[in-house]
């Protein structure tokens, strides 16, 4: 944050602290001025807050119950845009906002796509970023559900809404955001789904003329499952249309689907 920057926050007029709770915030950085203003609004609007020179692992993440985590794409190195696609799948109900030096269109559109939920460039007032990760915070909020969707058994694998994630055996299958909607959504239908469907439902938009997204995360996908459940196959795919769920074991035998209802208590799967 800029010399100008830290004085206008200095002297910007007090605000009304917000009524909201007391959120929960982290800060993936290394910028000792900007780390220091954005304290010290933070904490007169009451917020907690921590700041972190290193990248925390999803775990560690979701320990201290975040809603929110503001980070410099540049600290993470050239694992970033791995680690930001990690958190992302792992946390989707986590606000992130990606707050660094100048970038390219190329850069910010990538991080978006990732599932950063704003990016902000420094220089930048610290109650404009705020403001920013309050408002992705509030979308979050809108988007939970009111119940948790339970979970669905099928085959081998427990398909978990609630964490966005699947498991063999208690295993987690390490599902990316985007696998695990395509997954999801698949297990849902008892139709061939056409590929443009695939991709409109969980992209959000229509799929370019040869685009081959589709396909490339259902041979990863499979891969993943076929890694963890080898007795099994779950995704068939129909030539010139699309893919079809169904869980066969080999020889062809139908493999059973299972609704919460059906199961028995088990222990909980940690994330791991």
């Amino acid at each position: 944050m800029s010399a100008e920057a830290r004085d206008s926050t200095a002297n910007a007029p007090a605000t009304p602290q917000r009524t909201s709770g007391r959120l929960r915030l982290a800060v993936i950085d290394r910028d000792p001025g900007f780390l220091q203003v954005l304290a010290n609004r933070l904490d007169s609007l009451g917020w907690e807050h921590r700041a972190l020179s290193t990248p925390a692992t999803a775990e560690a993440l979701v320990s201290m119950r975040l809603n929110a985590l503001v980070l410099d794409i540049s600290v993470l190195g050239p694992g970033g845009w791995e680690y930001l696609e990690r958190v992302c799948a792992r946390l989707p109900g986590l606000a992130i906002v990606i707050c660094a030096g100048p970038s390219s269109v190329g850069q910010r559109v990538r991080g978006l796509r990732l599932g950063a939920d704003a990016w902000m460039t420094k220089p930048c007032h610290a109650e404009e970023l705020i403001c920013v990760v309050e408002a992705a915070i509030r979308r979050h909020r809108r988007n939970e559900m009111p119940e948790l969707e339970g979970a669905i058994v099928v085959g081998e694998i427990t398909i978990r809404p609630d964490l966005y994630q699947a498991y063999a055996g208690g295993v987690s299958l390490e599902l990316t955001a985007r696998e695990f909607e395509i997954l999801h959504l698949l297990a849902q239908s008892d139709r061939v789904l056409r590929r443009e469907e695939i991709y409109e439902r969980v992209w959000g938009y229509a799929m370019a003329h040869g685009d081959r997204s589709v396909d490339v995360f259902v041979r990863k996908l499979r891969q993943k499952l076929r890694q963890a459940s080898p007795s099994c196959s779950y995704i068939h795919t129909h030539f010139g249309v699309g893919y079809r769920f169904a869980p066969e074991l080999d020889g062809g035998r139908s493999a059973a689907v299972a609704t919460p209802e059906d199961l028995q208590p088990h222990p909980e799967p940690t994330f791991g």
